[in-house]
């Protein structure tokens, strides 16, 4: 039996690098469980490096390509991207009032990163009188909503009267998106229950292509998919994140986003969850109780490139002695180590490879048994501790 996936359709420019635009549209509404559907406004010769050159689709065959898609299929979310021109943005306009498509993330895309217009400058106007209005969300980036609102976009203070200028010119919300700003970027919601900050960490190779057109099309799909405003931009939020950090590199300039990093960062978790399970069913065999500390035990492994408690796994309850083996109090799961993660990040902020870690109990035996087996030795004495980290709960382990 075929099923059903929420239709959402990108109209967008092609971007012949596969960076951003259509492309990247397409595989984020795909790994996010959208059916993709896509309307090519213009294709674009360009690469990791710049746009070479522009070439717009004619208008009769940009309405032919809307009016394929939107008399078959019932469209549940539409996001646009690159128009080019007035004449582009009366026929979409045009369309999805139309066709009533209930909701529509505008991504304002005035200029390329590289510099390049991708939108006519006389077009403007006709951009916030034809779509503006029918927008549930516009999501400029500070260089848009600086050109939308007229002023600097230069502080959080500055965002937030800009998206209330922005938000008056029509559309329901604002998502204007910070990364441009100094400091820790954060980008701020603006709807009718007021401000809402979506905070982040820099993150990736620099400079990353392809971020705003991926972060829209997320924010459709996820609205496709029923969730509510707020909700749908905190996930797009956390996707393009993940895409950001495990950014890709296919040419010989700036990187790009990875819609895929999600899929790969949620097998992964898997991966960690069944290794740590196959671990436990291999202490389970043997006779090691004797191991175990009288506080319990716990074996944890963290993701590749994990960065807080919530990216390492570990047991809930900790693993404890019983008679002469072993026997854990809860499931694998991550976050349910505090202490034994906050070892594993320490160590993995010096070698990245080293991701498990397990506390076991002191005694001499130990030490010999564990030299006899080849492993390599280090300690450290709580007599050197300094006297600030004494004093702070649960520093002890990362400092030694």
């Amino acid at each position: 039996m075929a099923r059903d996936r929420p239709v959402v359709l990108t109209i967008a420019g092609s971007d012949s690098g596969g960076g951003a635009g259509v492309q990247v549209d397409l595989e984020t509404i795909t790994v996010l469980g959208g059916h993709g559907a896509s309307v090519i406004t213009a294709l674009t010769a360009q690469n990791t490096q710049g746009v070479k050159g522009v070439e717009p689709v004619s208008l009769d065959f940009l309405e032919e390509q809307l009016e394929a898609i939107l008399e078959d299929m019932e469209v549940a979310a539409a996001k646009t991207g690159m128009l080019w021109d007035g004449g582009v943005i009366r026929k979409v306009a045009e369309k999805l009032r139309r066709y009533e498509v209930p909701h529509l993330v505008l991504d304002p895309v005035m200029v390329a990163k590289g510099g390049e217009r991708l939108l006519k400058e006389e077009a403007q106007e006709v951009l916030l009188k034809e779509l503006f209005p029918l927008a549930e969300v516009v999501t400029p980036n500070v260089p848009e909503a600086k050109a939308l609102a007229g002023f600097e976009v230069r502080s959080q203070e500055a965002m937030v009267e800009a998206a209330s200028r922005i938000k008056a010119l029509g559309p329901k919300a604002v998502l204007i998106k910070g990364g441009h700003l100094e400091g820790e970027p954060v980008d701020l919601l603006h709807d009718e229950e007021g401000p809402l900050w979506l905070r982040g960490e820099r993150l990736g190779p620099g400079e990353v292509h392809g971020t705003g057109c991926a972060f829209a099309a997320a924010l459709a799909t996820m609205l496709a998919k029923g969730l509510p405003l707020r909700e749908a931009a905190l996930r797009a939020k956390a996707f393009i994140s993940e895409g950001i950090r495990r950014a890709k590199r296919p040419g010989k300039g700036r990187a790009a986003v990875d819609p895929f990093a999600w899929v790969e960062g949620e097998a992964e978790r898997y991966r960690v969850i069944e290794a740590l399970r196959e671990a436990y069913g291999v202490l389970c065999q043997r006779e090691v109780g004797w191991l175990m500390p009288e506080v319990g035990s716990n074996l944890v492994y963290a993701l590749p490139g994990a960065r807080s408690q919530d990216e390492v796994a570990g047991f809930e309850g900790r693993i404890v002695r019983f008679r002469r083996g072993v026997a854990r109090v809860g499931d694998v799961a991550f976050g349910a180590s505090q202490h034994m993660a906050s070892v594993v990040l320490e160590v993995m902020a010096h070698e990245p490879s080293l991701r498990s870690a397990m506390n076991i109990r002191f005694s001499e035996e130990v030490l010999q048994r564990a030299q006899r087996a080849g492993l390599r030795m280090a300690s450290f004495s709580r007599q050197e501790e300094p006297k600030e980290v004494r004093e702070r709960e649960g520093a002890t382990l990362p400092w030694g």
